[in-house]
């Protein structure tokens, strides 16, 4: 997979069955948001030339592991700039989505990128998960919180069941070394190394960690 694509990336060389909304809606993605950046230190300014990579391909891994189903409700905690839930929400256009950060500046660059995007399915809210009082199927992150705390602050709020390929849980996306921070969930974690998707060596170091709602 080549980083350095850029303007000329293609989604759909990755998911075949991408529509050509899709691909429209991702490519203009990049436009916006790195308009906002230009204001708002969203990213790293050295990670603009594989944004596509770093970070909407990223995002997308979920999309690799779990298939949410259309009626689905998801919350994406400390959205930060949009991810994961920007590039989910295009992915899944039957699926609700609600982007949750504490950082106004922020969430006025999201609701902006939203509102361009044209997406109907993704909300935006500002707070922490402990303000949140609506429940959800599955709750997406990238690297806010230690795991611990990230299902310590939302298990009130995740519903038991399954409305995707897999049963309602966490799904959050992590670098490096996680023996110390998944040992105090066992065996009861499943741990996805990213490589196994991508080999653009970005990915090397990088993880996909679910947590089933079931098992807690």
């Amino acid at each position: 997979m080549d980083s350095s694509l850029g303007h000329f990336f293609s989604y759909g060389a990755i998911w075949p069955d991408i529509t050509d909304e899709q691909e429209h809606q991702l490519r203009a993605f990049r436009e916006v948001f790195l308009r906002w950046n230009e204001k708002i230190n969203l990213i790293s300014r050295k990670d603009t030339d594989s944004f596509e990579i770093r970070h909407v391909v990223h995002s997308l891994s979920i999309a690799r592991f779990m298939r949410f189903y259309p009626g689905a409700e998801v919350m994406d905690l400390g959205t930060g700039g949009g991810f994961p839930g920007i590039p989910l929400a295009i992915r899944f256009p039957e699926v609700s989505f609600v982007l949750v950060d504490s950082i106004e500046k922020k969430l006025m660059a999201v609701r902006d990128m939203i509102e361009t995007l044209g997406l109907k399915n993704v909300e935006v809210v500002r707070g922490r998960a402990e303000s949140i009082s609506r429940s959800f199927d599955d709750v997406v992150s990238r690297a806010v919180a230690p795991m611990t705390d990230l299902v310590r602050w939302t298990k009130p709020i995740v519903k038991p069941g399954q409305q995707g390929s897999l049963p309602n849980g966490w799904l959050v996306l992590k670098g490096g070394d996680l023996r110390e921070e998944l040992r105090p969930f066992g065996r009861l974690v499943e741990v996805q190394p990213l490589s196994a998707y991508w080999s653009d060596p970005f990915f090397e170091s990088k993880s996909l960690v679910y947590l089933p709602r079931q098992v807690i």
